[in-house]
């Protein structure tokens, strides 16, 4: 009889600490944020994003700047820290870049992804405090933005260097992230991509084949980052060029077609959303909160219709 008890006394100790083990993880849904200016929040300052306390309960990771992915970037220092403003960074100008010896190889892109010293921020602060209201878990966010980049040229998974090294810093982006958040006991689980992109293609060149370019890198980004399921939220300027820019429409257009075919995919209109003056190239402050509200309800609604 003593033998007999004696071997699931053994068995139980593993089982035990194993689930001891996974109790002392955490698990956050991961809302990723990516695009260009207005993911970024170029002329979103800092001074002007409200306080909320629900800030400090948010995980966030960023990097944001301009074309190519460099030590100028804004970035949130390899770690995790709370959801806040983003710094300026280290930004070239343009002058700059063409006086350095040799000339800086994109001297000709935009540089600064701020348009004021102070910083500022994008879509991602009320995005993610709309959702924290509501969800089941606690919320880490993932932003990776660069102003002024096109999918034809800038975020292509399949582009050779230099081509496609937006793409290639957000994969390296999420990879780190991820790592950073499992030697902290904390496992992330890809929930939404909230994308705000597409300006930079409404061009003659780029406008035709924008549908078949943004399909393809979301088909990749769903496969680099193990997330066939990961919810799509498309969307972008509608006032782009104040009216003038004739490309615009085909790129709205490619936006919502991709989110009528594919799978777990929305588009979110921001029409009547705040733009600045004169040319309405960028959202203003309450422009910028307020999309970052309209995408929550988007992945409320695409969440609560799990059949597409």
């Amino acid at each position: 009889m003593n033998c007999f008890f004696r071997v699931p006394s053994l068995l139980a100790i593993p089982v035990l600490l194993f689930v001891g083990t996974l109790r002392s993880e955490e698990i956050r849904d991961l809302l990723i944020v990516a695009g260009q200016s207005n993911a970024v929040g170029f002329d979103a300052p800092a001074a002007e994003m409200p306080a909320n306390p629900v800030d400090e309960t948010i995980l966030f990771w960023w990097r944001c700047g301009d074309p190519p992915p460099d030590q100028h970037d804004s970035m949130g220092g390899g770690s995790w820290t709370t959801l806040r403003p983003q710094p300026l960074g280290q930004p070239l100008s343009k002058e700059s870049a063409a006086a350095t010896n040799p000339p800086h190889p994109d001297a000709k892109r935009q540089y600064g992804n701020f348009a004021q010293p102070a910083g500022g921020f994008g879509p991602e602060i009320t995005f993610a405090r709309t959702l924290a209201a509501e969800s089941e878990r606690p919320l880490a966010v993932l932003k990776v933005a660069f102003s002024g980049t096109s999918v034809a040229r800038d975020w292509g998974p399949a582009l050779q260097d230099p081509d496609g090294a937006c793409y290639r810093a957000f994969v390296e982006e999420y990879r780190k992230a991820m790592t950073a958040a499992k030697s902290e006991a904390i496992i992330l689980r890809p929930r939404a991509l909230l994308w705000v992109q597409g300006e930079s293609d409404a061009t003659a060149e780029h406008a035709p084949r924008y549908e078949e370019n943004l399909r393809t890198m979301l088909e990749y980004l769903r496969r680099d980052l193990k997330a066939p399921e990961l919810v799509l939220l498309l969307g972008l300027n509608t006032r782009f060029g104040n009216g003038k820019n004739p490309h615009m429409p085909a790129v709205i257009a490619a936006q919502k077609a991709i989110a009528e075919s594919l799978p777990h995919c929305a588009y979110v209109d921001t029409s009547g959303a705040d733009t600045l003056g004169p040319n309405h190239t960028h959202f203003t402050a309450a422009g910028t909160l307020e999309i970052g509200k309209r995408y929550a309800e988007a992945l409320r609604l695409k969440e609560a219709n799990k059949t597409r």
